[in-house]
């Protein structure tokens, strides 16, 4: 009994996890705006990508069946090629952050907790590894000049947690510590209602972008 049970939980869970075309795009809609507004990188959302590339993939087979001259295939056409501009974009969006902060975002791979999701992808790993490789080979003779000459290397930029962000909340959230903007000023908490906007620190609000509990716009 308790294995049928078992075998029914899991279907269900199964089912739970099968997204429509829409819900799987609306998916990388998110991913993208929140990489694109986030000061820092952000989670990898592989598995978003790849099923959205598979959906490419039919989408661009349905549309070789669509008859020459139908209205219908210049607006698949459309659909496609905006799909095709938000997932570059997200990719581009990640890369970019990967080049300009690789020390700081290996650091953070390699300090995630066991059982953390990862950071990286296998591909984007490799990509801040050669980061790495070639940003040592430029600037070790340059730092070890600069040491004999009594001059400080400049140092690795940082993603900056203290910039504003827009955000709008999906998930109602309640007592959300607000940092001071100056010394003067005193510590506050915010409620957040579903569906409101706010202008706030990143850093605030950096655990519910990765909870997915507000959106970036």
């Amino acid at each position: 009994m308790s294995d049928a049970l078992s075998d029914d939980e899991n279907q269900d869970e199964s089912q739970e996890d099968v997204m429509t075309p829409a819900e799987l795009i609306a998916r990388l809609e998110e991913a993208w705006l929140n990489e694109k507004f986030s000061p820092e990188l952000l989670e990898n959302k592989s598995e978003v990508v790849e099923c959205v590339m598979e959906q490419l993939t039919h989408m661009e087979a349905n549309l070789q069946r669509v008859k020459k001259g139908d209205t219908k295939a210049s607006v698949h056409r459309m659909e496609i090629d905006r799909i095709r501009f938000v997932l570059s974009s997200y990719l581009r969006s990640r890369l970019q952050k990967i080049e300009k902060f690789f020390p700081h975002v290996l650091e953070r791979e390699q300090s995630r907790g066991e059982g953390d999701p990862s950071l990286l992808s296998p591909e984007e790993f490799a990509f801040a590894k050669e980061q790495q490789t070639v940003a040592f080979a430029v600037t070790f003779p340059l730092s070890v000049t600069l040491n004999h000459m009594h001059f400080h290397v400049i140092p690795v930029p940082e993603p900056c947690l203290d910039s504003f962000v827009f955000l709008r909340v999906k998930e109602a959230q309640e007592n959300i510590l607000v940092e001071p903007e100056t010394d003067d000023q005193r510590e506050y908490v915010v409620d957040l209602e579903e569906g409101s906007q706010h202008l706030m620190r990143y850093r605030t609000i950096a655990p519910l972008v990765s909870s997915g509990a507000v959106q970036l716009i």
